[in-house]
């Protein structure tokens, strides 16, 4: 059982107007974000593995809205690691009167956002990263980290046009794997042609006719590797590109020309990550 001084941060709910609900309820991405003040930056994480993930990783929670039911089942854990902060709690479909969809497994968790790595702290010691340009869905990004946490990838590095990868959605998509894998912003203005200064050499995966095949030899002969991968619909820019040492293209049966860029992360990734080198 959650034992008294744990219960007594219980708190059932009965104004859905509270202030202390608007996290959940009524503040949007770019609010949670904060960045005017980044270090009072929030984010969601939603479900007890995504929730354990965050806190294992060193998230620092603010406050737990869980179903009633979960607070003895899949919560017990989780709020045993939370002493201290407020949880709040309601029957299932209040809670879905009160954040507008149904929780995943019942339970949110309103955390502080870490610090921000730099591009140097990502690509340090990595054998392979993935390099995301302009890919504003969050369900793409999630699933793209989630590939490349399961697949043999070190770090992801966005560009600044890219969508968070602590907005909700991606978090959910990811399965918590934002959590497990090193990622960081490129600056504005920075050029993918810098990573060859970090010991990278990148590879466009894009439509070229005169693309090389994913296996060609000397693929497989390069230590490092930065994957970059465009926007959705259209691509990589051509300038970016023009800018990386390999382009690749990944063969296609007749009458299909692309695939989603979260599908096609799946499939470079397993050609160039490194979970085949590790006898996975």
């Amino acid at each position: 059982m959650v034992d008294d001084a744990k219960r007594a941060n219980i708190i059932q709910i009965t104004d859905f107007c509270a202030p202390e609900l608007d996290v959940y309820a009524r503040l949007t991405e770019g609010q949670l974000l904060n960045r005017h003040e980044p270090e009072k930056g929030m984010f969601i994480a939603e479900s007890p593995r995504v929730i354990e993930r965050a806190l294992d990783y060193g998230c620092v929670p603010v406050s737990i809205l869980i179903e009633t039911k979960q607070i003895e089942a899949q919560g017990k854990d989780i709020i045993a690691r939370c002493v201290g902060i407020p949880v709040y709690t309601a029957a299932f479909d209040v809670l879905t009167q009160i954040t507008g969809y149904k929780l995943t497994r019942g339970m949110l968790c309103a955390m502080y956002r870490p610090a921000q790595k730099s591009v140097e702290e990502v690509c340090a010691g990595a054998r392979r990263i993935a390099v995301l340009e302009n890919v504003v869905n969050p369900t793409n990004v999630g699933a793209i980290f989630r590939s490349a946490a399961a697949l043999g990838m070190d770090g992801i590095v966005l560009t600044p046009a890219c969508s968070n990868p602590l907005y909700r959605r991606a978090i959910r998509v990811s399965m918590g794997t934002v959590f497990q894998i090193p990622w960081a912003f490129l600056p504005e203005g920075y050029r993918i042609s810098q990573l060859h200064a970090l010991g990278f050499k990148t590879v466009a995966m894009a439509l070229k006719e005169d693309s090389l095949r994913m296996d060609a030899p000397q693929m497989a002969q390069e230590q490092r590797l930065a994957i970059v991968l465009g926007t959705e619909g259209d691509g990589l820019a051509a300038e970016t590109i023009e800018a990386c040492d390999f382009t690749v293209r990944i063969p296609m049966a007749p009458g299909v020309d692309s695939l989603n860029v979260a599908a096609a992360s799946a499939v470079a990734f397993w050609q160039f990550g490194t979970v085949r080198d590790r006898g996975v």
